[in-house]
C-alpha cells in the first residue's frame, strides 16, 4: 500500500536536498517520486546525499507541470506552512496518515506534494490539491527543511501502515465451542483432584470462566491447557483424598 503513495517535490532548487528526500523516503518505506521541474536530480551533489537510496533518485518521474504529476493521482495533498484566506483545514501529519489509509483501503492512489525550499507552494498550486497539511512547528522557527518534512509525513503514514498490520495480524479469541469442552475437561480434572466442593463446583468454576473469558483465549492456547489438564488426570489417577486429609492406607 506504500507503494501506491507518491511524494511530488514542485521545482526543488537543491540537488543534495532532493538525495536526501530520497535517503527519507526509503527509511520509510516510499518508492515513488515525482518532480515538477527543477534542478538536475542526477546531480553528483544528489547522489551524494541519497546514500542507500540512490536507485529511487535514478528512477525519479520529471513532469513539465504539477497538472501532469498529479493526473493519474486520487487524493493529492498540498503541504504548506502558512495559513490565511485559501489554507484552512490543514491536517496534521497523524491526521493525514489516518484519512490516507482510509481513503487507500478502495486501491486510491495519493500524493503528497511539497513546494519549492524557499517559497514552498503558491495559492494557485494548492487549488490544484485535494487537501492541505502543515506540520505544528515554533513561531519563532517555522519552516522545517525539504527532507524533514518529508521524513515527518512519512513517518506517520509508515507508523500508521504499520500498526494497522498488526491489528490485522493478531491473535483470534477460539470461539464459544471451543471453551465450553475445555471448561467441562477443567471441571472434571479439578472436581477429581478435591480442588472443587463436590456440593458446588459451579461456586469456583464461575469464577473461572470469568479468568478465562478476560485472557481471550485462542485455539491453540486451549489446545495447550486441555493437554495440562489431560497431564494432570494421568498424574494424578492414584489420587487418594485432599489436601490435609489423611491418605486411606494411612487410615
Amino acid at each position: 500500500m506504500l507503494d501506491s503513495f507518491t511524494i511530488i517535490l514542485v521545482e526543488p532548487q537543491s540537488p543534495g536536498n532532493i538525495g536526501m528526500v530520497c535517503r527519507a523516503m526509503k527509511n520509510m518505506g516510499l518508492s515513488c517520486l515525482r518532480l515538477v521541474k527543477g534542478c538536475d536530480h542526477l546531480h553528483q551533489e544528489a547522489y551524494k546525499f541519497a546514500v542507500s537510496a540512490k536507485d529511487l533518485l535514478e528512477k525519479a518521474e520529471v513532469f513539465p507541470s504539477l497538472d501532469a504529476a498529479l493526473a493519474d493521482i486520487n487524493i493529492s495533498v498540498a503541504t504548506t506552512r502558512r495559513t490565511g484566506k485559501y489554507r484552512q483545514e490543514l491536517l496534521t501529519p497523524p491526521q493525514l496518515a489516518d484519512l490516507l489509509y482510509r481513503q487507500q483501503q478502495t486501491g486510491l492512489k495519493s500524493a503528497l506534494v511539497f513546494g519549492r525550499e524557499d517559497s514552498g507552494l503558491t495559492t494557485d498550486e494548492l487549488s490544484r490539491c485535494t487537501l492541505q497539511a502543515t506540520i505544528p512547528s515554533s513561531d519563532e522557527c517555522g519552516s522545517l527543511n525539504l527532507a524533514q518534512s518529508v521524513l515527518l509525513f512519512g513517518y506517520e503514514k509508515f507508523t500508521r501502515q504499520n500498526s494497522s498490520q498488526q491489528e490485522e495480524n493478531q491473535r483470534q479469541p477460539a470461539p464459544a465451542g471451543d471453551l465450553e469442552p475445555l471448561f467441562a475437561h477443567m471441571q472434571q480434572t479439578l472436581s477429581s483432584i478435591g480442588f472443587l466442593n463436590a456440593q458446588n463446583p459451579e461456586h469456583i468454576m464461575r469464577t473461572m470462566r470469568r479468568i478465562i473469558f478476560r485472557s481471550g483465549l485462542d485455539s491453540r492456547e486451549i489446545a495447550v491447557l486441555r493437554g495440562i489438564f489431560s497431564q494432570v488426570d494421568w498424574a494424578c489417577s492414584g489420587f487418594v483424598g485432599r489436601k490435609g486429609q489423611k491418605a486411606l492406607t494411612e487410615l
